[in-house]
């Protein structure tokens, strides 16, 4: 079944179709062909309802009763999130996180690619990081236009984030994945995620005696 995806649909409910997709690959992996909406949220530690609704909004992909085929439900939601296809990605910042993310694996075969390093440290550009040659983070917005790349992952100190940010859109990224302990300005159409371990540490302190 064709899905034309619902532009009012909610940003929290996209936030968590790849958390189902990531389910679901393990799932595959584990040989299983048929999940029911009940299994996949206890495994999740949700509501088969929530998950129902959420899948609702994209199509009709299970039948009463019947469950979801594994691998059917897998595709149609890389279709969804446009993971259908690679992503290359640029990264800038080479520092200690920098050189942890352009050595992760976790993103090939996952729909994104990282495809290039950049850096302002001069002691830094054009050495090399694993694969990749470290570029001078001044040529960014004319390259990341040569290699049209639209995703970018921030990796550099917060007092340097925002500039790097604009020069980013200048070159036309439209998603950013901010590791810089730092909220960011960005015009609309442009999408922002940050990662920040402490805030997630500090969340969670609030539940400690």
């Amino acid at each position: 079944m064709g899905m034309l995806p619902d532009k009012a649909v909610p940003d929290i409910v996209i936030g968590r179709l790849p958390i189902y997709l990531r389910a679901l690959a393990h799932l595959e992996a584990e040989g299983q062909r048929i999940i029911a909406s009940k299994d996949l949220a206890k495994r999740l530690g949700m509501s088969s309802a929530q998950i129902r609704k959420d899948l609702s909004h994209f199509g009709e992909f299970g039948k009463q009763g019947m469950g979801y085929d594994v691998t059917y439900l897998r595709d149609q939601l890389r279709t969804v999130l446009n993971i259908d296809r690679r992503w290359d990605v640029a990264l800038v910042g080479a520092g200690d996180l920098g050189h942890a993310i352009a050595y992760y694996g976790g993103f090939e075969g996952r729909g994104f690619h990282i495809s290039c390093v950049f850096d302002n440290n001069p002691q830094k550009i054009g050495r090399r990081l694993g694969r990749f040659e470290i570029l001078d983070a001044i040529e960014l917005p004319a390259k990341l236009r040569e290699l049209d790349i639209r995703i970018a992952i921030v990796a550099v100190p917060a007092n340097a984030a925002q500039a790097v940010v604009d020069d980013l859109v200048t070159g036309g990224v439209k998603a950013i994945l901010n590791y810089a302990p730092i909220t960011v300005t960005v015009p609309a159409g442009v999408h922002v995620q940050y990662i920040d371990p402490v805030v997630h540490l500090q969340r969670m302190s609030y539940y400690l005696e």
